[in-house]
């Protein structure tokens, strides 16, 4: 996925001159052709994130449009300040590519698992929020940022995420997208989550249940309506997220449902990581698996829920 988003910024540059990368202290495996080609928009800096949402401001108010790249827990944990007046207070069009989402680099432990990225920018006003399930759909998502107006957090997957069935459909900021229908359960994913809750259904229609599942890639703008119109008909909801608990996709749908005044009350789940910091180490999976955060687990809690 990062290495499609980072060419991706490549042919935009192509085609826009106010197009600007900014790198902080990574490879140039996947950028040399960008280096190469526009060397005066091409920016690689250190280690101090800080510094580097400050300039990408800077270059924003001098009318370029500029993606930084670094490790997503650094990108959010150390700027969040400057994220929050440099970029949002003034709503500029600064895209933030995190890379190493949720789980993804486990094995370097605590310190490097950007489990609370999404929740934590969520909050901020002018921040838009996005969580692509694989490479084919970032493809088709990095266009439409290229004119879109305010700061955009990108969080990246591993890599190399098994592909979740498309219906061609074109990418929409803001929107969500059903991949299955179901009148009993609604599974709610983003990012790599809906594969797994698509796994999920398969295993819930042996059973007899037939859960919806609703691909929401865009975490902020929430789609409300798409949420509201496919839980009408199901007894339950569970949401399923590579994130904590509290701030992420969870309380995005939970807010939806309490709000929505529905005439029969619906039982409702939270998947997701607990209020705590991961202290194990292990692959990706692994860390899932402690948490339920699978498809044989999803599926139970699912049908707890409906039991």
């Amino acid at each position: 996925m990062r290495r499609t988003i980072l060419r991706g910024v490549h042919e935009l540059a192509k085609r826009d001159e106010r197009v600007v990368f900014i790198g902080s202290d990574i490879s140039k495996r996947d950028l040399a052709a960008f280096a190469e080609e526009f060397p005066d928009r091409y920016i690689m800096e250190g280690v101090y994130e800080q510094h580097v949402v400050g300039l990408a401001a800077g270059l924003a108010m001098s009318g370029k449009i500029p993606y930084i790249n670094t490790i997503a827990t650094f990108l959010t944990r150390r700027c969040y300040e400057q994220i929050v007046i440099d970029l949002c207070m003034h709503n500029q069009p600064v895209r933030l590519i995190g890379s190493g989402g949720g789980t993804v680099y486990a094995p370097l432990g605590g310190t490097h698992l950007a489990i609370e990225d999404m929740a934590i920018l969520r909050c901020v006003p002018h921040m838009t929020v996005v969580a692509c399930s694989d490479a084919e759909e970032m493809e088709r998502f990095l266009p439409t940022t290229l004119d879109y107006p305010g700061p955009i957090y990108i969080r990246l997957a591993k890599g190399g995420d098994n592909v979740v069935p498309h219906d061609g459909s074109p990418f929409v900021i803001g929107k969500a997208y059903l991949k299955r229908a179901g009148d009993d359960a609604l599974l709610v994913g983003t990012g790599t989550t809906t594969l797994r809750c698509l796994e999920a259904a398969e295993l819930l229609a042996q059973q007899g249940i037939e859960a919806a599942v609703l691909h929401a890639p865009t975490l902020k703008p929430f789609d409300h309506e798409a949420l509201l119109a496919h839980a009408a008909p199901v007894r339950a909801v569970v949401s399923v997220e590579e994130g904590v608990k509290h701030g992420g996709l969870g309380s995005a749908v939970a807010e939806c449902i309490a709000e929505a005044n529905f005439p029969a009350p619906k039982r409702f789940a939270r998947m997701a990581f607990p209020d705590a910091f991961l202290e194990h180490f292990g692959s990706q999976n692994e860390i899932m698996a402690r948490y339920g955060l699978t498809p044989e687990g999803i599926a139970q809690r699912t049908a707890e829920l409906l039991a």
